[in-house]
């Protein structure tokens, strides 16, 4: 289905494979996407073949051996990125934190990251800076949301000893894009020395939102979830290591799944590709639910008609919350991406979600900065936003 030949009967019909947007007007797909039912039943599904073949057994094991190559072959198709640059984690959160302490640290190297960069990631890199020396400092992109030069900005704050630039491609506070390639073209050309500055990309609001190339993008690490705009299930996720730094990044954790072994099964060393950062059990019978709600994004349109489709809708509810002079929207011009964050006058922004909250209206509170963030999807109705509008009139204006 195509948006050119989409109606409101359309999505509305497409809309009830998610169970959970029948009783609730639903706007934080960048917390948690709601899962698509044939998602629920795969992994239902592969539980019960689980169980009844028997947890531990040769069909099982190769069953799980089965089930993760296909879920890296969709990941991969999705990302146009090779599935041997593919290793499969449970969030974002795991996905940056194998590059993290996969580098190996000299004291003295320096890592550059952004002030809008998520606090679990912020918290890993000073745990990186403490145990090994490692200088951080931050560069001011909250700033250029409106005015300036994110490239520029990050390149002025590179030094001879930068390593890793920790950046976000959407940020998740105020829902900018950030002009990754051009970032990344900059942190390539600042070679001081033998190796150029590496780039670790936190991707929890891009992926199911932009259009996207990993082998054009030439990021170093792309770490990304199922859980938030693929609509999949909780800890599922991924991480992209470029074929060309797979050999230079170590695993931290190593188990059976990451490991080559002999006859004797003793082991021999680690396989070539991303698997080598897999570990070992995980919930197997979430990967046929990610695939599921993978799938079903491909009933509605390209990847560039859905983005389209969101940045059409963020517009709108961007324009709509321009009507309330008690509103502040951080963003002077439409958005580019599903977030739309903005401020409210004469509450705390918990005051104000929370009474949302209580008339079944969910979106989400921000600290820093502090704001309130709606996000639309591409299924997101105009009217749900209209009805949305009307909440937030009647609560500020009471």
């Amino acid at each position: 289905m195509s948006s050119a030949s989409l109606t409101v009967t359309d999505l509305q019909q497409y809309r009830q494979q998610f169970p959970s947007l029948s009783n609730k007007l639903y706007f934080n797909y960048g917390g948690q996407g709601p899962m698509p039912q044939s998602a629920i039943a795969a992994i239902h599904h592969s539980q019960n073949y689980i169980q009844t073949a028997g947890p531990f057994s040769g069909g099982v094991n190769a069953w799980v051996t089965q089930e993760a190559n296909q879920t890296r072959r969709a990941i991969a198709a999705e990302l146009n990125a090779p599935v041997e640059a593919i290793a499969l984690t449970e969030d974002v959160s795991v996905g940056c934190n194998i590059p993290l302490w996969g580098i190996d640290w000299r004291a003295g190297d320096h890592i550059l990251l952004s002030d809008c960069e998520h606090p679990g990631i912020i918290a890993a890199a000073q745990e990186i800076g403490r145990r090994f020396g490692v200088e951080l400092s931050t560069c001011p992109l909250m700033a250029t949301l409106n005015a300036g030069d994110p490239v520029a900005i990050i390149s002025e704050h590179l030094r001879p000893t930068t390593r890793l630039v920790i950046v976000s491609h959407i940020l998740w506070n105020t829902g900018q894009v950030l002009p990754l390639a051009e970032i990344i073209a900059a942190c390539r050309n600042h070679v001081t020395k033998a190796e150029p500055v590496r780039v670790l990309v936190d991707a929890a609001q891009s992926v199911g939102v932009l259009p996207l190339n990993l082998t054009e993008l030439g990021a170093d690490f792309y770490a990304f979830t199922g859980h938030k705009w693929w609509c999949g299930p909780a800890g599922v996720g991924g991480l992209y290591v470029r074929p060309d730094v797979l050999e230079c990044l170590n695993p931290t954790f190593i188990g059976w799944r990451g490991i080559t072994k002999n006859a004797t099964g003793h082991p021999t060393g680690l396989l070539s590709d991303a698997r080598k950062f897999e570990v070992a059990t995980s919930d197997f019978a979430l990967y046929a639910g990610l695939r599921e709600a993978i799938a079903i994004h491909h009933q509605w349109g390209t990847a560039t008609e859905r983005y389209q489709r969101i940045c059409t809708l963020s517009r709108y509810l961007w324009q709509r919350l321009g009507e309330f002079p008690q509103i502040t929207r951080l963003k002077a011009t439409p958005p580019a991406s599903g977030l739309v964050s903005f401020q409210v006058n004469g509450m705390t922004h918990k005051q104000f979600v929370d009474a949302l909250e209580q008339q079944s209206l969910m979106l989400r509170t921000i600290l820093h900065p502090d704001c309130a963030r709606v996000c639309v999807h591409y299924f997101t109705l105009e009217s749900e936003i209209e009805r949305l509008i009307e909440a937030i009139a009647a609560l500020i204006n009471s």
